[in-house]
């Protein structure tokens, strides 16, 4: 695979300026020369093919050669609710969310959480995922949500249902050691594969007791992910795993 760069404006041209980080990288790294070809994507969904026609010091003009529609997307909408972990391990986590499928993280406020998703936060999250579908090839951009509390977003995602078809059709799954059903058996009986899965994972400490009694008030479902205690991102990854390959039949 070429090199790919992403371009913060759509690509709706024959020429496409990449500037900033994307520039930088693009000739001070990988110290490209006019005729090189690479790859550019701007989170519409499709890729196009380029030649570098000009280079400057922080910006770059490229000629568009060809436009494909490569779609490398799950075929389910998978949010991630995630009460965040520290410091570089929220990398990790946006990295390999990103590279699963993932459609959505939703930064969660917890009682017991540790990292506060403040707007500067979330904005070095979105960075984040941008590197990370440079490397794994996703033209749309995994979406960070404005972080909010987690009774708020577990009363947000409570569509009334009417029958146990339409529980799984939209299934809402919480994370959470005591919980009365393991992963895999909340899976199997979901027959096809739902349009849209919400999952939520808490802090180091878990969600408390009234936490979880919001969640089950919801109709959210409480899944155990083992005998171990697993550590927030570790867990996330998990679940999003377990789904991304159920959803996409592997």
């Amino acid at each position: 695979m070429a090199d790919r760069y992403f371009s913060a404006q759509p690509v709706s041209a024959d020429f496409v300026v990449l500037e900033d980080n994307e520039a930088r990288h693009l000739v001070r790294v990988m110290r490209a020369e006019p005729g090189d070809e690479v790859i550019v994507f701007d989170g519409s969904g499709a890729e196009f093919v380029c030649e570098v026609v000009e280079l400057m010091r922080n910006s770059a003009r490229l000629a568009v050669r060809e436009r494909h529609e490569v779609n490398r997307e799950l075929p389910v909408s998978i949010t991630a609710a995630v009460s965040l972990p520290k410091g570089d391990r929220q990398r990790w986590l946006v990295e390999k969310l990103t590279e699963l499928g993932i459609f959505r993280l939703q930064p969660l406020r917890t009682e017991r959480g540790v990292a506060q998703p403040s707007d500067k936060v979330v904005d070095r999250l979105r960075r984040y995922v941008i590197e990370a579908s440079k490397q794994c090839g996703r033209n749309k951009l995994m979406e960070i949500a404005s972080a909010t509390d987690w009774s708020d977003f577990a009363q947000r995602t409570n569509i009334t249902q009417e029958s146990s078809v339409e529980v799984n059709a939209h299934p809402r799954l919480l994370a959470h050691p005591d919980g009365a059903d393991s992963l895999c058996e909340t899976l199997t009986p979901m027959g096809q594969v739902p349009s849209e899965i919400h999952i939520a994972i808490g802090p180091e400490g878990g969600f408390s007791a009234l936490e979880v009694d919001i969640a089950c008030k919801n109709d959210w479902r409480v899944v155990q992910l083992g005998p171990r205690i697993l550590r927030v991102e570790t867990a996330a990854v998990a679940i999003a795993s377990a789904l991304a390959l159920a959803a996409s039949g592997d």
